[in-house]
């Protein structure tokens, strides 16, 4: 077993005084008593006294007097045939963000678009979703979305635009462009073909925001294709990743974590795992994720690229500028040279991928875990077309501009020159869906339909075509994009029929057309065919100008994405996914800078004011590229210590939306971060995202809301981790610390537990359990290879086993396929209500979320190349001897005859006691009326950020199905109960027993990589049943020693490495046994 010790941070680390008293309060906001003279004459103010009283006997009798408010229902007049009042309806669809693709299923309920889920049918992304995918509905009800096009900052009409725009177009000698991100659809490309066709001085540019133009001319110039092959990362048995967070934001990220995950499926009689090096600057999920990691400067990419390409090609050893960067290259050149191989790189530059295909062409990579018969195309920008469009428009040489699905004036390397330009243009129109930056620029906005509201179609792999209809008729006056074009070009035609007359005509009738509508997905018979690439690209060239670039001195700056918000645009403005703790950091709302612990005490912060448990955060000044921004410093251990990054997203104009919006608050607080496209610069051929920088310490602070030390598991183990080596050595290891663990309990009842220890534990000892436990030589073998959990369960307690003779619902999650993206948070908050409380409120430790992914690391925190990161998803456990249980003085919280914790919302009356109780810390509170739910008058709550989530509009996202909970009220997770009901009543209707995965809670339905898996765990033939009998030697229960009896299993995180990073002990031995 893995004696590696986990901390959450560095103050559970180092015990600071604050950790301590964080851990002693279990609610963080201190009570507002107005002390004056002495204590007892200390006075609290009505409002809180009922706050945190819980409500209790007050709150009761003030609803009891509540009138409710008065809701007039008004009936269809004639119902639509596929509409039926309580019961939703499916259609499969495409979800398309510039490039980003991923097939899904739209569920609507009473024609809302309520919750989205990946469609399995799909070859490319097989029924994955990201945080953002499941976070994307939201977006639809976005009350920042334009309601009617715009001309000159005033409303107008379409028909007045179309003359316009007509009229100007046909009189301009000047070149048009259409400047787009990438698109992924056929028709689409056909309707821009006839718009070109129009105009003979129009062409069409090509921009992304975080570009993948280096990879493109690095494949044209080795393969002869200006595109990217397709990645199959779970044919790979080695992967090694320079600086690409595949499982995060890189390319596709929904994809590879399938495929990845499919690669990490350890038993005890499969030890077959691939092998996963990472090499980059900051930490990443995809770097959490790996067996090996190092980092390096992003300078230093470039060399390591060419370190790897000697080794595997010739053997010559490394000469890097680490001897953790030369033991992990010798060892990967080493296992790349078995076959198998695959290496990615996320380097914008044309040299460094250039030598990552000589690599991936030498170790035979192409053909086998590079396919270049199937290109992706989810990226096609390329970099010096748009800096030579911005030079044309400075010149006064482009008539007209048209601008869809991008916002250069916020995104563009240099946004105030394209700003500047674009005053040169005559015609300047933006299809944005918001008056984002560039829209406010624009002469004309003419808003394109949400996805959501649209026909359209993709293909996100040459010959894998994906269908997209709308769940909903479109809310404003907007048009699609796709149709404005044609009724520019003179067009007689809608897209609508064009998009239909094309695919019906391709598919060789009306049937096949409805039969492709209903599956979403349009595939090439049989497998996905394989092929290889010939590499003739000038690699001694790549490698000559790479050794020929000056070094970089001093600090590096990283520009990267943040999962939740990725490049900006509208998800900027969605509360979602502020409000959800970043993987790593697990801050909320704000933008930071990341630096390492080393860095920051460089920078003069003391470590109480580095600590994730105190808020107030020193802001550092950083100044790159004739720029200079002053963020808060977030310390993350794994980052180069020569590193500072910045992610990208933040900074936006308030007509963006109030989420996103930049400046200051009524407190005259900073809010909305800072931009950081700014600090992007053009080496001439790339756009680069590192750079050199200057940073410097300030004297101010900003408060920055971090969720990971909200609770407390009091120094107990919750996490099991071990090396592939010692898992081949002793599959048995974690049965045997089981054993020791609660074995004593199996085998004697608890009346007679207390005699046979001989008064230890009255003692409050407990000395080591495996002396005394009287067991002779053959129970402790068998004890060796099974845990007697039957035993355990009714030896342990003194309380009556609950009995399930039905349905009994378990999940497990498997902790080396978990890789902490966040879907399943999302996936949770979008099916069950959560309320978003704003940073204000998460900062008092008040955020809803029933799913949390805990984040330990271990290692030491001044050493990044020996920090490893474990993610644990942890929700409520549905206890069968829950604690929360027996304290409830009003049942509220109560069992269930499935195994089901669950909770009656109007019998609680909030006296917290069950939150107090539970040792998983998974009980929320709701201090405030988030969702307008209750019939108080004032909620003594105000935070402008999150207040559009209470409007008309946006409260259409809300399930039906699930209880808006209201002030004083206690929730947590429900198994998604309203979904085992519905597969229950489905099961029951058609009169056959009810399929294992016909009930499926949301966050395994989100979950890219497969690590949670949910059934009844009495059927014997379910997924769960046997996953729980045939990985035995994986199986544990946290906190299983205090006999609370979970119904989630945990699967022990396995690394297929041959070292153990070494941990650090802490200061106060209470915390030794947890940190």
């Amino acid at each position: 077993m893995s004696q590696k010790q986990y901390w959450k941070g560095l103050e559970e680390l180092n015990d600071t005084t604050a950790h301590k008293e964080a851990v002693e309060n279990e609610f963080k906001e201190p009570l507002p008593f107005d002390i004056s003279g002495n204590l007892l004459d200390a006075t609290t103010p009505r409002r809180d006294f009922l706050k945190y009283l819980g409500f209790s006997t007050v709150a009761a009798t003030l609803a009891a007097s509540c009138e409710m408010p008065v809701r007039k229902v008004i009936p269809y007049a004639i119902k639509p045939e596929d509409i039926v009042p309580g019961v939703a309806n499916y259609y499969a669809s495409s979800f398309v963000d510039g490039g980003e693709y991923c097939a899904v299923v739209i569920k609507t309920r009473d024609g809302r678009p309520i919750k989205l889920e990946g469609n399995k049918l799909s070859p490319v992304t097989q029924g994955a979703t990201t945080a953002r995918v499941q976070a994307a509905v939201l977006n639809l009800y976005d009350k920042a979305r334009l309601r009617q096009p715009m001309a000159e900052g005033k409303e107008a009409t379409f028909e007045a635009i179309d003359r316009s725009v007509k009229d100007a177009m046909a009189s301009n000698t000047k070149a048009v462009y259409l400047l787009t991100s990438t698109i992924l659809s056929p028709t689409t490309k056909e309707v821009i073909n006839q718009f070109l066709a129009k105009y003979p001085t129009a062409k069409h540019v090509t921009y992304d925001a975080i570009s993948y133009s280096g990879m493109l001319q690095a494949n044209e110039a080795s393969y002869g294709k200006r595109a990217l092959p397709s990645y199959h990362f779970d044919k790979a048995q080695t992967i090694v990743s320079l600086g690409a967070d595949f499982l995060g934001t890189w390319l596709s990220p929904a994809e590879f974590s399938k495929q990845y995950a499919q690669g990490r499926k350890v038993t005890a009689k499969n030890l077959k795992m691939s092998k996963h090096y990472q090499v980059e600057a900051t930490h990443t999920i995809s770097g959490a994720a790996a067996d090996d990691r190092a980092t390096c400067r992003p300078s230093q990419m470039g060399a390591v690229a060419v370190a790897l390409y000697n080794a595997v090609t010739t053997g010559a050893a490394p000469s890097l500028a680490s001897k953790k960067l030369n033991t992990l290259v010798t060892k990967a050149a080493a296992d790349l040279k078995k076959g198998n191989g695959l290496v990615v790189c996320g380097a914008n530059d044309v040299n460094i991928q250039t030598v990552v295909n000589a690599i991936n062409a030498a170790i035979g990579a192409n053909g086998t875990t590079i396919n270049w018969a199937i290109t992706s195309n989810y990226k096609a920008g390329i970099d010096a077309d748009m800096v030579a469009l911005t030079d044309a428009m400075s010149k006064g040489e482009v008539g007209a501009i048209l601008m869809q699905d991008v916002n250069p004036v916020y995104d563009y390397y240099n946004g105030k020159k394209f700003a500047e330009a674009l005053k040169n243009v005559p015609v300047s129109v933006s299809f944005a869906e918001r008056m984002d930056e560039t829209a406010q620029a624009c002469k004309y906005v003419v808003p394109d339909n949400h996805w959501l509201e649209s026909w359209g179609d993709a293909e996100p792999k040459s010959g894998y075509y994906s269908l997209m209809q709308p769940g909903i008729a479109p809310l404003f006056k907007t048009r699609a994009f796709q149709d404005s074009l044609l009724v520019w070009a003179g067009a007689a035609t809608t897209y609508g029929d064009m998009w239909k007359n094309y695919w019906t005509a391709k598919l060789g009738g009306q049937s096949n057309f409805d039969k492709a509508l209903q599956d979403g997905v349009i595939n090439p018979a049989g497998d996905m065919p394989m092929g290889g690439g010939a590499f003739s690209g000038n690699v001694s060239g790549a490698i000559a100008a790479i050794q020929a670039a000056k070094p970089a001195s001093g600090m590096e700056l990283v520009v990267y994405e943040k999962i939740a918000i990725g490049k900006g645009g509208a998800w900027s403005n969605n509360p979602w996914l502020l409000e959800m703790p970043d993987p790593i950091t697990k801050a909320t709302w704000d933008n930071y800078a990341c630096v390492s612990p080393k860095k920051a005490f460089e920078l003069g912060a003391e470590l109480t004011s580095i600590t994730e448990v105190v808020n107030a955060k020193k802001v550092i000044e950083i100044s790159a590229n004739g720029q200079t921004v002053k963020l808060p410093l977030v310390v993350v251990p794994g980052m180069h210590n020569d590193v500072v990054a910045i992610a990208v997203g933040f900074g936006r104009d308030a007509k963006v939306g109030r989420a996103a919006a930049t400046g200051k608050d009524k407190f005259g607080k900073e809010i909305g971060g800072k931009n950081a496209y700014p600090f992007v610069s053009y080496n001439g051929q790339n756009f680069a995202y590192s750079t050199s920088v200057n940073i410097k310490g300030t004297d101010e602070t900003h408060d920055v809301a971090i969720t990971q030390t909200h609770h407390s598991y009091e120094a107990r183990p919750v996490v099991r981790e071990y090396t592939l080596a010692d898992f081949a050595k002793n599959p048995n290891a974690l049965i045997e610390a089981r054993n020791a663990e609660i074995g004593h309990y199996t085998t004697l009842p608890w009346e007679e537990h207390g005699a046979a220890h001989g008064g230890e534990h009255a003692a409050g000892g407990h000395g080591e359990e495996k002396a005394h436990n009287p067991v002779d030589a053959a129970t402790a073998a068998a004890a060796a290879i099974v845990v007697d959990e039957e035993g355990y369960r009714k030896n342990g307690t003194l309380y009556p086993e609950y009995e399930s003779p039905g349905i009994h619902w378990g999940m497990s999650i498997d902790l080396t396929a978990c890789t902490g993206c966040g879907a399943c948070v999302m996936g949770c908050q979008a099916e069950n209500n959560i309320s978003v409380v704003g940073k204000t409120h998460v900062l008092k430790s008040q955020e809803m979320h029933w799913l949390r992914i805990d984040r330990y690391f271990s290692g030491m925190p001044d050493d990044p190349d020996t920090i490893q990161t474990i993610f644990q998803p942890m929700m409520c456990q549905h206890c069968d001897n829950a604690p929360c249980e027996n304290v409830c003085p009003v049942s509220a919280t109560n069992h269930s005859s499935e195994g089901l914790n669950q909770m009656a919302y109007n019998r609680c009356i909030g006296t917290k006691y069950c939150a107090n109780n539970c040792p998983y810390k998974v009980r929320h509170f709701n201090w405030m009326d988030w969702n307008g739910a209750d019939c108080f008058d004032d909620n003594l709550y105000e935070d402008y950020r999150r207040d559009d989530i209470n409007d008309d509009l946006t409260r259409m996202v809300l399930n039906p199905d699930v209880t808006v909970r209201s002030r004083g009220v206690m929730e947590k997770c429900s198994f998604c109960v309203q979904r085992l009901q519905e597969a229950k009543l489905d099961a029951k209707k058609s009169g056959e027993p009810m399929k294992d995965g016909a009930a499926r809670t949301a966050c395994q339905s989100a979950c890219p990589s497969d690590a949670i898996v949910f059934g009844n765990v009495n059927d014997k033939d379910s997924q769960i049943a046997k996953l729980r009998k045939e990985n035995k030697e994986r199986v544990f229960y946290v906190l299983e020693q205090i006999h609370t009896l979970p119904n989630v299993n945990y699967l022990s995180k396995i690394r297929n490495t041959d070292t153990i990073v070494g941990g650090n002990e802490a200061t106060d031995g209470l915390y030794k046994a947890h940190i």
